[in-house]
């Protein structure tokens, strides 16, 4: 079978694996890669980007490797070559959990029990649920949404149709170092520099493709570009920026302005200001659909993409 469709036929399996079956509890992929991390951070840490460097190179360098010598492994079997790309999906996508999350966030906000929906927020992001009212969970909810749409979903797939299990695995690889290490905090300013940058090329490709396909998939497609040419460019990401604003865009409302990570504020600038109107609860659930429908588009995406390099390549 060639490559072309062992991607083709194991990410839409992993996918559906995703849809049906969620991350597991415990024993998740992910989640033992940053365990190993954690331990090569405790090894190497020094308050010096050099060292960070080398950090990133050896956990992210090591996955690709092992993926890659899985996919030589199995190689000579169609089958299991088909199984391998499903389970590396499986495991790098997060699309599911994400929608999960954010869902029972939403449904404590509709009940009013606004400090449970505090309670759930750190399992999706990282601001300060403590400094937050009902619209500004929602807000929060809806801009987690966004982003993850394209860090957990769209952008694995970017990177699987380009490289096959290499590629899931390095991109989800290089997005947890970023998550684990890259934030501007006293610790990590020089030490997860590498992994930062290395988060912001891996992720150029899926921002863009998330923002064309929100466009494509939400409910005001011209409102979506409008918000994304006019407003991404002053999200501090270069990859958060174009998704949250195309978001914004899609869904009518308005993304962005005051937040609190950690004991910090920041000021973001307000995306599609001109035209949105505040996030209520219910755009939660808006969110969550526009983030499945993108996440389908971009594996048809992927797969055309896959199929139509090798066929010019033959």
């Amino acid at each position: 079978m060639r490559a072309d469709r062992v991607f083709a036929y194991g990410a839409a399996a992993g996918l559906l694996g995703d849809h049906l079956l969620g991350d597991p509890r415990r024993g998740h992929p992910v989640a033992a890669f940053g365990r190993a991390a954690g331990a090569v951070e405790r090894a190497l840490w020094r308050d010096h980007r050099g060292w960070g460097a080398l950090h990133t190179a050896v956990c992210a360098g090591g996955a690709v490797a092992l993926a890659a010598v899985a996919s030589s492994a199995v190689r000579p079997s169609r089958a299991a070559s088909v199984a391998l790309t499903a389970a590396a999906t499986w495991a790098v996508v997060g699309g599911t959990s994400l929608a999960r999350e954010a869902g029972a966030i939403g449904r404590a906000l509709e009940a009013g029990d606004i400090e449970g929906a505090r309670t759930r927020l750190p399992h999706l992001c990282g601001r300060d649920p403590q400094a937050l009212d009902a619209d500004g969970i929602a807000r929060a909810v809806v801009e987690s949404v966004a982003e993850n749409t394209s860090d957990a979903v769209v952008g694995a797939l970017v990177w699987g149709a380009v490289a096959g299990v290499p590629g899931l695995v390095g991109f989800r690889a290089v997005n947890t170092l970023d998550a684990m290490v890259g934030h501007k905090s006293a610790k990590y300013r020089r030490y997860g520099w590498a992994s930062a940058r290395l988060d912001d090329v891996a992720g150029w490709p899926g921002a863009r493709l998330t923002a064309v396909l929100a466009s494509v998939a939400g409910d005001d497609p011209r409102g979506a570009i409008r918000a994304w040419r006019t407003d991404a460019g002053k999200h501090p990401s270069p990859n958060a920026g174009p998704v949250e604003a195309s978001f914004a865009g899609a869904l009518g409302v308005r993304l962005g302005g005051t937040l609190a990570y950690g004991g910090r504020v920041e000021h973001r600038p307000v995306l599609n200001g001109a035209a949105g109107r505040a996030v209520a609860t219910q755009d939660i659930e808006r969110a969550v659909r526009l983030s499945r429908r993108v996440g389908l588009l971009a594996l048809g995406v992927s797969v055309a993409g896959r199929l139509l390099a090798k066929g010019r390549r033959s």
